[in-house]
């Protein structure tokens, strides 16, 4: 009966979402066109123009979805997912509209995760695969406020080509359903069916060639909602295991660059495109590392083959996270 009744709950929240981010995006794209909101597509050979910024339409989307899933619930966890989400998505949308500067974007960042610490929706024994549960009761809030602005901003920095940011989000939200389903805690699954739709069917206008970028409005916020279901859900080392080339991408930019910055601002890109559409690694060594610049480094390519082989990291590492998962719930493999 209890099962049913989620099922249900769990349809309407399919059918809001979907319809949501569709109106939304379609309507946002045609919006951002008339008032020459766009961008240059940086990583195509011939001079193209994306609109710009999408992140209002999923934050639009995601929150009537979360309401609506709060209403029937009454949880306190959809609150910190839903504020949580917002405050980051307002912060990138403000960084969209006026440049905040690479220091100030991740210090506002550590306002997203007050929330979920706030409202108490969190379990300081953090889970590890073999050497099981680590009570943290005062370091874990600590670790919260830095994660959130981490799964922001790693989700930001993947944003480099078409449809990555959500190609590697969505691929990555999976395992966190699937451990939350061997956990049983459905509500914590119905919480994430928004964020699978939502980036869904915005892929298909964000996939190459892409109608609408994200922006930083859509990156930080489906970053932070990544981030705040995996916390809140007590699946946290699963959310890491499946975002990992996306982390490391940001280990390797920030390394190399030694500050933090935004990719507008870098004078000397990491790749370079060629007339023909080829993207090879630029070889100034002042250049930023980034997965893009390695995957080119010996292997110049063009976008989509790019796109095909982060597709394939994300996948790798979302298979990894899911045997974890089955390890670490119980489930004999």
């Amino acid at each position: 009966m209890i099962i049913n009744s989620y099922f249900n709950i769990g349809l309407v929240i399919s059918v809001i979402t979907c319809i949501s981010i569709f109106i939304c995006t379609k309507f946002l794209i045609s919006i951002l066109w008339k008032f020459k909101s766009i961008v240059l597509d940086y990583h195509k050979s011939k001079k193209s123009f994306v609109a710009h910024p999408g992140g209002p339409s999923i934050i639009i989307t995601i929150l009537i979805a979360e309401i609506v899933l709060y209403y029937f619930t009454n949880e306190l966890k959809i609150i910190a997912i839903i504020l949580t989400t917002i405050i980051a998505g307002t912060i990138g949308l403000i960084d969209d509209l006026k440049n905040l500067g690479g220091y100030w974007k991740p210090i506002l960042l550590l306002l997203s995760p007050i929330p979920i610490i706030f409202l108490d929706v969190y379990n300081p024994n953090l889970l590890f695969p073999l050497f099981g549960a680590v009570h943290m009761t005062i370091i874990y809030p600590v670790l919260i406020l830095i994660a959130i602005p981490i799964t922001s901003n790693t989700i930001n920095t993947i944003d480099v080509l078409n449809g990555v940011s959500s190609g590697f989000t969505l691929v990555a939200a999976i395992p966190l359903v699937f451990a939350l389903l061997l956990k049983g805690d459905w509500i914590m699954v119905l919480a994430t069916i928004p964020l699978i739709l939502t980036l869904t069917i915005f892929l298909h206008y964000h996939k190459y060639p892409s109608k609408i970028f994200h922006g930083d409005s859509g990156t930080l916020s489906i970053g932070a909602m990544y981030g705040a279901i995996a916390i809140i859900g007590g699946v946290e080392i699963i959310g890491v295991i499946a975002l990992l080339p996306a982390i490391l991408n940001s280990f390797f930019f920030l390394a190399s660059v030694k500050r933090f910055t935004e990719h507008k601002l870098i004078k000397i890109r990491p790749t370079i495109v060629l007339p023909d559409g080829i993207i090879t690694a630029e070889k100034d060594h002042r250049a930023p590392i980034t997965l893009v610049r390695l995957i080119v480094a010996g292997n110049p390519s063009n976008e989509k083959t790019i796109i095909k082989y982060m597709m394939i990291l994300a996948i790798f590492s979302s298979f990894l996270a899911i045997i974890v998962s089955l390890a670490m719930f119980g489930v004999a493999i």
